[in-house]
């Protein structure tokens, strides 16, 4: 300590078990330390630790299973931090679930992932803290009955609660309170959110927003925590081609400033700057049954109307495997309700 400064202020904690006292561990609280808390020279370096740096990404046979088969198997991949990564694929192929499960959300089955070093799914508490999900229907979804400003309050509040340091807890009101305008303040201008162009400002209802308008938000709420890794569903959907590069320019800006991003979409744009990752629908089990039926026919004469029957069994099967799919699919979404 500087020969300048003042003296440190030392506190006993004396805690009693069974009726006797108990001395505990003595703690110094500095002026440094305060000074810190209120964005002194301390606190900007306290600051600028939390500011956002990507998580590489790394999945080598990866898989997930549902309670009626697998959403997706055999993914792998390598992701450097502040890489852009694209999971395309049909609706029904796993790509939400695989988003899920590489942000902590739902536990893999096969395969072996980390996110920023940390295993999963041995680490999938620690991986949820450090990424952060945008617009995912059934489990990170906007109220339409909220307003843009009641949205970014909640979300400030959540943030100071359950995912604040010690030191901000040391802060006075006041500079809690001004901390927490930065962040949304520096989400939104993040996410390219213009409060002012909206039609009732911030007082505008979600139901109001334009789909794009929406993503943004969406995406303004997880920057709100500073993550490394941020997930992003259905990044393309029932968005006209204008809207749609607009989107993906946001992504890849954010991916620029250093946040690691996986978005799910239906078809991934072109460029260098982007990973892509198709996902398609996992082979179901063939039945046992069928299998001795197709080889007793291979042995014997098979008589014309035999092919009829088989062109409708196959299509019948096909449209089978394709509901077998979906329902699987949505079955290990519905998994993540608590998430």
């Amino acid at each position: 300590m500087c020969p300048s400064c003042p003296p440190p202020l030392t506190f006993t904690l004396t805690c009693r078990f069974a009726g006797v006292p108990r001395r505990g561990v003595a703690f110094e609280l500095t002026s440094q330390f305060k000074r810190g808390s209120g964005g002194g020279p301390v606190g900007a370096e306290a600051e600028a630790e939390e500011r956002p740096h990507g998580a590489a990404v790394v999945a080598e046979g990866f898989g997930l299973k549902g309670p009626r088969g697998w959403a997706f198997r055999e993914v792998s991949f390598r992701a450097g931090p502040g890489a852009l990564v694209a999971i395309e694929g049909p609706s029904g192929s796993g790509r939400t679930c695989l988003l899920l499960a590489l942000t902590g959300r739902m536990k893999p089955k096969e395969g072996t992932a980390e996110v920023g070093g940390l295993p999963l799914p041995r680490k999938m508490a620690a991986v949820r803290r450090i990424s952060a999900l945008g617009h995912v229907p059934g489990v990170s979804e906007l109220d339409p009955a909220f307003t843009v400003a009641e949205h970014l309050g909640e979300r400030a509040l959540l943030q100071r609660r359950f995912d604040g340091s010690v030191r901000s807890l040391l802060r006075l009101p006041s500079e809690r309170r001004a901390a927490a305008r930065a962040r949304i303040d520096e989400a939104v201008a993040a996410a390219g959110l213009d409060l002012a162009a909206l039609p009732k400002g911030e007082r505008t209802s979600v139901r109001d927003l334009e789909r794009l308008e929406a993503l943004r938000l969406s995406i303004a709420l997880a920057l709100v925590g500073r993550p490394r890794l941020l997930g992003v569903d259905d990044a393309d959907m029932k968005l006209s081609d204008a809207d749609r590069a607009e989107a993906w320019a946001l992504l890849r800006s954010l991916a620029a400033s250093g946040t690691t991003v996986v978005a799910v979409c239906s078809e991934a744009p072109e460029g260098e700057d982007v990973l892509r990752i198709t996902t398609v629908a996992a082979d179901p089990v063939a039945d046992p049954a069928e299998t001795t039926a197709e080889t007793t026919t291979e042995a014997g004469a098979e008589p014309p109307e035999a092919d009829a029957a088989e062109d409708r069994t196959d299509d019948r099967t096909e449209d089978a495997t394709d509901d077998t799919t979906e329902e699987g699919t949505a079955d290990a979404l519905a998994e993540t309700g608590r998430a």
